[in-house]
């Protein structure tokens, strides 16, 4: 039996309803604009035939004209008086009027039967229709309201596009009204029931559509007071790896949140990671922990405040000495492992396989199996660097192994003096659309006279096989690259068109380029390293977080509005049918 997907997964996968919309205001101008010209056309050639069709040459720049003022008019009925959106819905209901005019006319060539007026009428109706849905949906216009501004742009095209003593014998078209009236209460009453779809749990299903897509535009306000109504106060750990020089000079931190990246950009902590790091002098990576979305915080009033209480980490055990890294391989999972004092340092990855974030029952267990052990604190990163779907039971049970393996291994290495360097590319020129603020990262470990690299990208997830390619050309430097992490960032450059809602690291930017600017900065590490103690930090901070129930209130409204929408789209599509034979 397969799997059903977890809340964050399905409203993920919900994100390409989102791509409907074109990406370019200019785009829907230019469409809308022949779309109308179409609906000229087609009127005078199919439906009006017995008029002179001269006429048709002047009247196509008037509907042009007229479409243009109505679409500025009609930001001044909308909740946040955007152009494009007054754009977009422009052209998709001009569309279902063209539409409707060639499907008429493609019936009464099947049928052997004159071209009915109905169909302008019926179109024109339709028009309307989408227009009561879209305004009362998407750009925040009550139902009444609706109603009221609905035919402003339909019957202003319509009165230039037909003459005038022909307006009134039209529109008195019975069929045609009663269709398209019916059409009209069909998108009042789909819009009342999608509204509510996501009750008791969400008031209003369309407020929340509306703050989702005013924080596209970066207005986040009400996306994140939406969020944050729903939010709950918890206390969230952070762990750190202090690596400092002797004569203070020297410092960078490894950082492990409890708080997860997100839950999209630009809302609430979508770009934690490279908020902390340039709060830590851009001397630092950022790790993505054993943490899911309920752990997002959800505005940035509550990034601030994780932001400032993080200034009072307290150290809880320092020292000198550090063993060599291990490596643990059973199957696709992969763990290695090392460690400070007493306390050890894992690094989890399926890559090249790939998975979604590591479940929270697998850090409750290796934690245990370490305490049980006598180690001090485990710290555990999720490398986050392929692209998968949630971890399979196997694979779990490989990871789990190999990181008790690596546990069990750890006990008995022996520890040296740590040397370290680190360096990162803020003063390279590497921004592309697949890599976040914080860029990349290198630190080197100088350990028994050997040097291991680690590597940190500021990035959402890699593509797969990129990680072992960057480690390939490593080698053929004679470089042991350990481990390639992403920092899971939700931040993006550029909004990504396409399933994801991201580029992952390696999808726009090439292994080889990758492999240049990390060895670029590895260079600069390696002959730069220098003795170093080190100290394990932790910080408790109280923070509203978003939890688990509002994704999956989200996960029901998404549902419930989709299967409205289905049933009514299906009812439509054979009401619609049954005016063709008419």
């Amino acid at each position: 039996m397969e799997k059903a997907p977890d809340d964050v997964s399905n409203i993920h996968n919900r994100f390409s309803l989102t791509l409907i919309n074109p990406s370019s205001h200019y785009f829907s101008l230019v469409v809308s604009l022949v779309v109308a010209s179409v609906i000229t056309l087609t009127v005078y050639f199919g439906y009006l035939t017995n008029l002179d069709a001269n006429q048709i040459w002047y009247r196509i720049p008037i509907v042009l004209g007229v479409l243009v003022v109505t679409q500025l008019l009609d930001t001044r009925f909308t909740k946040k008086k955007e152009y494009s959106k007054s754009l977009h819905s422009s052209l998709f209901g001009i569309m279902l009027w063209a539409a409707t005019l060639l499907v008429g006319l493609g019936a009464s060539f099947a049928f052997s039967k004159e071209p009915s007026m109905f169909f302008i009428i019926f179109g024109l109706f339709m028009f309307a229709s989408f227009r009561i849905g879209i305004y009362t949906t998407t750009l925040g216009v009550s139902l009444k309201k609706a109603w009221a501004i609905c035919f402003v742009q339909p019957l202003a095209m319509y009165a230039v596009l037909i003459p005038q003593d022909m307006w009134v014998s039209i529109l008195n078209e019975p069929i045609g009204l009663g269709y398209g009236i019916s059409f009209m209460i069909i998108a009042s009453v789909w819009s009342f029931l999608t509204d509510r779809a996501g009750r008791p749990g969400m008031e209003s299903t369309h407020k929340t559509i509306q703050a989702y897509l005013a924080s596209q535009g970066n207005d986040h306000t009400e996306a994140e007071e939406i969020m944050e109504q729903r939010s709950s106060e918890t206390k969230v750990a952070t762990s750190q790896i202090k690596l400092s020089s002797p004569n203070g000079k020297s410092e960078f931190r490894m950082v492990l949140p409890e708080i997860h990246p997100g839950p999209y950009h630009p809302v609430g902590g979508s770009n934690i990671p490279y908020l902390i790091y340039k709060n830590l002098d851009s001397s630092a990576m950022v790790m993505h922990s054993i943490s899911d979305h309920a752990l997002n915080l959800p505005s940035k009033n509550e990034v601030e405040n994780y932001l400032k209480n993080l200034e009072n980490s307290q150290v809880k055990e320092e020292g000198l000495q550090c063993t060599e890294p291990v490596t643990v391989q059973i199957n696709k999972a992969r763990v290695i492992g090392l460690l400070f004092g007493n306390n050890p340092l894992l690094f989890l990855s399926l890559s090249p396989h790939g998975m979604e974030d590591i479940p929270s029952y697998m850090k409750t267990e290796i934690e245990q199996y370490a305490k049980n052990r006598n180690y001090n604190r485990t710290m555990i990163v999720d490398c986050h660097n392929a692209m998968g779907e949630e971890i399979s039971k196997e694979d779990g049970e490989d990871m789990l192994k190999a990181a008790k393996s690596c546990l069990d291994t750890l006990i008995k290495k022996e520890s040296f003096p740590i040397e370290f360097g680190y360096g990162n590319s803020d003063e390279m020129d590497v921004w592309t659309e697949d890599l976040g603020m914080g860029g990349l990262g290198i630190m080197c470990l100088k350990i028994n006279d050997k040097k291991f690299f680690l590597g940190w990208a500021d990035a959402n997830n890699m593509e797969n096989g990129v990680r072992e390619k960057i480690v390939e050309n490593f080698a053929k430097k004679d470089l042991q690259l350990l481990e390639i992490c992403t920092s899971d960032t939700h931040f993006a450059p550029v909004k990504a068109r396409n399933r994801n809602g991201y580029y992952q690291l390696g999808l726009i930017t090439s292994a080889d380029k990758l492999s240049k600017w990390f060895l670029e900065i590895a260079k600069k590490v390696e002959d730069n390293t220098t003795s170093a103690k080190f100290e394990i930090l932790e910080n408790e901070t109280s923070v509203k977080v978003m939890g688990q129930g509002i994704y999956e209130d989200y996960s029901k409204a998404l549902d419930n509005s989709l299967k409205i929408t289905k049933g009514f789209l299906i009812g439509g599509v054979i009401f619609f049918i049954s005016s063709l034979f008419l």
